[in-house]
């Protein structure tokens, strides 16, 4: 015999909630309005001076000055020792080609632990908004390949003092001093607007040519 079905228990049909959302007190508002106010604070306060500036870049015209200079200064001595020969108060042909010789290998990043230093140079966060950074490019351009060619131009005169082969070398170093100093003027325009706003007694790395 089996036992009658068991009768469903009534539908009863779920009510939403009653409880009500809880909103944040006011004492927690006014908190975090105290917090974010404390943060723009702290954030302007952070914000450097024009002093604070001024001596970042000179700074940063410092390390500039000293990473390419060994570079710059081989171009300086390879120019000086080609008008010595040129004008007859140097005869000593052998040691004007290895400063020009010497110059050119030390204007290369790989072999030149100051060049090699300027490719990894960062602007300071203070100097962002000039945009500086376009001048550590142009310098290295400037010594590679630029400075380079130049040293290896006045090489070439060297060798072919007196030779059929001796114009067109000293027209390629024509040429070549030309790109040479044209790459300064941009490297220049980079930094002048930083320099005259922050620091006008201050100066750009010397770059000969």
């Amino acid at each position: 015999m089996q036992a009658p079905p068991r009768p469903d228990p009534p539908y009863i049909p779920i009510r939403q909630s009653g409880w009500t959302v809880r909103r944040a007190p006011r004492w927690a508002i006014a908190a975090v309005a105290v917090l974010v106010a404390i943060g723009v604070a702290v954030g302007l306060s952070h914000r450097p001076t024009t002093g604070q500036r001024a001596t970042d870049l000179r700074t940063v015209l410092h390390s500039l000055t000293s990473e390419i200079e060994s570079c710059a200064g081989g171009v300086r001595e390879s120019l000086y020792v080609l008008r010595a020969i040129d004008t007859g108060a140097s005869h000593d042909l052998a040691t004007a080609l290895n400063v020009a010789d010497t110059g050119a290998a030390n204007c290369s990043p790989a072999n030149n632990v100051s060049l090699a230093n300027l490719t990894s140079e960062q602007i300071p966060e203070s100097l962002t908004s000039y945009h500086l950074q376009p001048a550590i490019t142009g310098l290295i351009d400037w010594a590679a390949p630029d400075a380079q060619r130049v040293m290896s131009d006045v090489a070439a005169v060297l060798s072919n003092r007196g030779k059929p082969g001796e114009a067109a070398s000293r027209a390629r170093l024509a040429r070549d001093l030309r790109k040479l100093d044209a790459q300064r003027a941009k490297v220049y325009a980079v930094l002048r607007p930083a320099i005259r706003a922050l620091s006008p007694a201050s100066a750009p790395p010397t770059l000969p040519g």
